[in-house]
């Protein structure tokens, strides 16, 4: 275990714990806490607090922390705002490791000078606060609810990290009804020093926990967080909530770039390149944790699924195409297996179809068959309810196949259909932690999210070399425009930023006059596009300042005048500084490239359909930078066109190792030069294997600190 984890470590094994604001009163949270704690077999010392002394129960209120007269490890706050700094001054002076500020009227109401106080003075004296305004913590490692929450709480593998008070104790009360066991719970609250980060350490090296479960409202070091989901996922699956989804809450920006990466699209894209797995709802997300607390962590290639009707084994089928689900489709293997046991009108193919007569035996058949199949990496069982089968019958082979599966290895999974008996047999079963759902797209959902995370568990940990961006040149050219006091460089820096990093670009030169662009593309050569060059001038098409296709010196002088008195009428106060002649490149397949610093997640890599209809197709992917080029071909795959760079209708495959090399010099550029805020290439023309990519258009802005405005 780290340094930082075994820290925090303390947090959820203390010794002994006080709780300040205890009361004999029961509509008091602190009344609640200390009965929770103390009956819920804590196994360390308790020592109510409170100014007015006496006791409660057969319990001595002391009047302050440091009255106490032993160590303790972790105080619970729950006293009114107003009172928390006191509280706080008094734990410092007793030498107390962990404070749970319980309180709420802080930040969330506007008063965070209060909370900053509170956290600075803390921190100074080595005071670990988690809160304010949370609920509490639950920990099965020694038995302590000290929440205001239900009182029993069902120990297990899963724990829970909640940034919501109110929602993370609906999860307490919902976990027992679901039969889901908690090794932990805790509260975040406001975040003035423990963090998610932190937490996700400890439970990622904790014996106890076998799932994570991490509902979020906003994340504050999002690069933090990334790296500390990569490092936990290879251990245990982290099943993440988070609100906030809507395009309202994403910020506008200058480019495409910024426009798309809305913060929960990039959230989105960006966990499931850390390996964790995303919960639509509370729901799903319990199911989830149900399912992966209970199964073998290991990808379901070639999954196979049996049932007892034609009907649901389609929905099986359908459900399995949209979570991506691999399905087993060797048909000679399975009627050699299974269809000297189906009757003519069933199948023996995927899915296995044992028809509505199927006993009990067929079934514990079929599926003891299944495991002799060494390529079938994982089982869904469906059944419906039938005159012929028996709902106790049904328990039993449930129970025994989960058991055999278990022992050799291979995930398994139930999805029931029925009336109440088959009901009261499932959820027997849920009890003993047998995954079964009713739902049968639930029960494939699960197997699906297994799939998605076993499949990247098992990719090696990659440690990305740099393509070698040369950052300084870079930063010179931006300190350039800086100078100029531009947030954006003009056509030609930008299009050195591209040379420095040997990404293809046109022949270009930029005129001042006519005659400067008659020269200029006789030098470039015909066909040429003009590109007007302002410092005042972003979004060049919107003014009328692009023209293209120009055939000869005629059209040249034509297009030249256009773009220039075009950008005049319709930008009276531009400085326009020239126009860019540049060779008309050879059409490839149309893409936008980018990359961005984020405010939240730091460096982030775009790729996605290019063209002007890019925002309305918004067939876009991001990626936390830098990349590999594994994780730069994967990004790629997410995309709708990506069939489009291997080569469709006769056309021949792209050159995707040119593209890969681009993202992975976009991300390094806003990684390393620190100027440096948005980067997009749109179009970026991408040709045939061998024969490269060329960037097309490019536009580059600075990072607002780094320019003077």
């Amino acid at each position: 275990m780290n340094a930082e984890a075994d820290g925090i470590g303390k947090l959820f094994r203390p010794r002994s714990v006080a709780v300040v604001g205890a009361s004999s009163d029961p509509k008091k949270i602190g009344s609640k806490i200390l009965h929770n704690i103390t009956d819920g077999g804590f196994t360390g010392a308790v020592y109510p607090v409170n100014p007015k002394g006496g006791t409660v129960g057969s319990l001595p209120v002391f009047p302050g922390v440091a009255a106490i007269p032993d160590e303790v490890d972790v105080a619970v706050i729950a006293v009114p705002a107003r009172g928390v700094m006191n509280v706080v001054r008094d734990c410092c002076q007793a030498g107390v490791r962990f404070a749970l500020i319980v309180a709420s009227g802080f930040s969330e109401i506007g008063r965070r000078e209060e909370e900053r106080e509170i956290a600075a003075y803390a921190r100074e004296r080595h005071l670990r606060i988690l809160g304010p305004n949370m609920f509490g913590m639950y920990t099965a490692a020694v038995s302590l609810n000290a929440t205001f929450g239900p009182p029993r709480i069902r120990p297990g593998g899963v724990a829970i990290i909640s940034q919501s008070g109110a929602l993370g104790l609906s999860m307490i009360g919902r976990t027992a009804l679901e039969n889901l066991g908690l090794s932990t719970i805790v509260s975040l609250g406001n975040k003035v020093d423990v963090t998610e980060v932190e937490l996700l350490d400890y439970l990622g090296e904790d014996a106890g926990t076998e799932v994570i479960l991490i509902y979020l409202e906003g994340v504050r070091d999002g690069e933090s967080f990334l790296r500390a989901l990569r490092r936990v996922g290879r251990r245990k699956p982290v099943v993440l909530i988070k609100s906030g989804r809507s395009d309202r809450g994403a910020a506008a920006a200058a480019s495409h770039t910024g426009s798309l990466a809305g913060s929960d699209r990039v959230f989105d894209h960006l966990i499931r390149q850390a390996g964790a797995l995303r919960a639509e709802s509370i729901a799903e997300a319990f199911d989830y944790c149900r399912f992966l607390s209970s199964v073998p962590l290991k990808p379901c290639h070639n999954t196979l699924i049996v049932t007892n009707g034609g009907g649901i084994g389609v929905l099986a089928t359908d459900a399995a195409e949209k979570y991506g689900l691999p399905l087993y489709d060797d048909v000679p293997v399975l009627k050699a297996t299974f269809g000297p046991g189906i009757p003519e009108y069933g199948s023996a193919r995927n899915p296995l179809d044992l028809t509505g007569e199927a006993g009990p035996a067929d079934y514990e058949r079929a599926l003891t068959a299944a495991l002799t199949l060494p390529d079938v990496g994982a089982v869904i069982a469906l059944y419906c309810e039938t005159a012929v089968f028996d709902a106790d019958a049904l328990a039993g082979i449930f129970a025994r196949c989960f058991e055999a599966y278990g022992k050799a290895g291979r995930p398994i999974v139930f999805s029931t259909m029925g009336g109440e008996q088959t009901e009261v047999a499932a959820s027997r079963l849920r009890e003993s932690r047998i995954p079964v759902f009713s739902d049968v797209y639930a029960a494939v959902r699960c197997m699906g999210a297994l799939h998605r995370y076993g499949s990247g568990r098992r990719v090696p940990a990659e440690q990305t070399d740099s393509p070698g961006i040369p950052a300084e040149a870079v930063e010179r050219i931006a300190g350039g425009a800086r100078a100029g006091e531009r947030y954006f460089l003009l056509a030609d820096e930008a299009a050195a930023v591209l040379d420095a990093a040997a990404i293809p670009l046109p022949g270009r030169k930029v005129a001042r006059t006519a005659g400067d662009a008659i020269a200029a593309a006789a030098s470039v050569g015909y066909p040429v596009a003009l590109k007007i060059v302002s410092r005042d001038v972003l979004h060049k098409s919107d003014v009328g300042g692009v023209a293209l296709g120009i055939q000869d010196e005629k059209e040249l002088i034509d297009g030249y005048e256009g773009v220039v008195g075009n950008v005049r009428r319709r930008h009276p106060g531009a400085d326009i500084l020239g126009v860019e002649v540049s060779a008309m490149a050879v059409p490839g397949l149309e893409l936008i490239v980018g990359a961005r610093r984020d405010r939240t997640f730091g460096p982030v890599v775009m790729a996605g359909l290019g063209g002007v209809y890019v925002e309305v197709l918004r067939d876009v992917v991001f990626a936390a930078a830098p990349l590999s080029d594994r994780e730069a071909f994967a990004m790629l795959q997410q995309l709708r066109c990506f069939p489009l760079l291997l080569g469709v209708r006769g056309e021949d495959r792209k050159d995707v190792e040119a593209l890969v090399e681009v993202l992975r010099k976009l991300g390094e550029i806003v990684a390393h030069c620190e100027s440096i805020a948005d980067i997009e290439i749109n179009p970026l023309f991408v040709y045939d294997e061998g024969e490269g990519v060329l960037a097309v258009d490019a536009r580059i802005l600075l990072s607002p600190e780094n320019t003077e405005e």
